[in-house]
């Protein structure tokens, strides 16, 4: 039997923690149809913090700046994506010191990555390297990365120093912030359905129902 081609875009930043949750989620909705489905995934930036400075700021001073949390709220919020992790097969490491970082080099090599049909593989070890490994976004580590899954390190260091990629991305956020986009995780299926925030398993299935032959 012939397997349905199916098309997923997935707007996305980095240090979105529902993005990990959201896309485990898809996942594993996709595992639960077997083979069925071929499956071509394509990233896209979406930057949550464009004015972050480089070194960062701390994560949990960031989210009451931005959002009022306070300390007690941010202990429950870690607890439960932790748990909500695990149930995805994935690691959250949460820690005091740990920082809100400016994710536009992340995207310039996610948007390069494309090129050898490893953003997948990009876009997964980031997710682990922040959340689970306590990473940072330094361009050594970056590069780190980058090698990890396969790709040139010579090639992402001139990326990373050159800004290669850097308008590309900008266009690429443009075009979502100008659909009305403000928030990830955003799923689209095969450019017609759209699923928005870190949908439960179920409702990813429900969607890929309606793509079967």
């Amino acid at each position: 039997m012939s397997k349905t081609q199916l098309n997923i875009d997935i707007v996305s930043d980095v240090v979105c923690p529902w993005c990990v949750i959201g896309y485990g989620r898809l996942k594993t909705a996709l595992a639960n149809f077997d083979t069925k489905f071929d499956v071509n995934i394509v990233w896209h930036p979406f930057e949550l913090n464009p004015s972050m400075p480089k070194e960062g700021e701390n994560l949990r001073q960031h989210l009451s700046k931005k959002y009022g949390t306070t300390l007690e709220g941010s202990i429950r919020a870690r607890a439960m994506l932790t748990e909500e992790g695990q149930k995805v097969g994935f690691t959250f490491n949460y820690f005091d010191e740990m920082k809100m970082l400016n994710t536009h080099q992340c995207h310039q090599l996610l948007h390069w990555a494309k090129e050898s049909d490893l953003q997948n593989q990009l876009a997964e070890a980031l997710f682990e390297h922040f959340f689970s490994n306590r990473g940072e976004f330094t361009e050594s580590e970056l590069v780190n990365v980058a090698e990890k899954v396969g790709l040139s390190a010579t090639q992402a260091v001139n990326i990373l120093a050159n800004n290669s990629y850097s308008e590309e991305v900008k266009l690429i956020e443009q075009h979502w912030h100008q659909r009305g986009i403000q928030g990830v995780p955003l799923f689209i299926f095969n450019g017609e359905q759209a699923l928005s925030g870190a949908q439960e398993v179920a409702t990813f299935e429900r969607v890929l129902n309606q793509y079967l032959k």
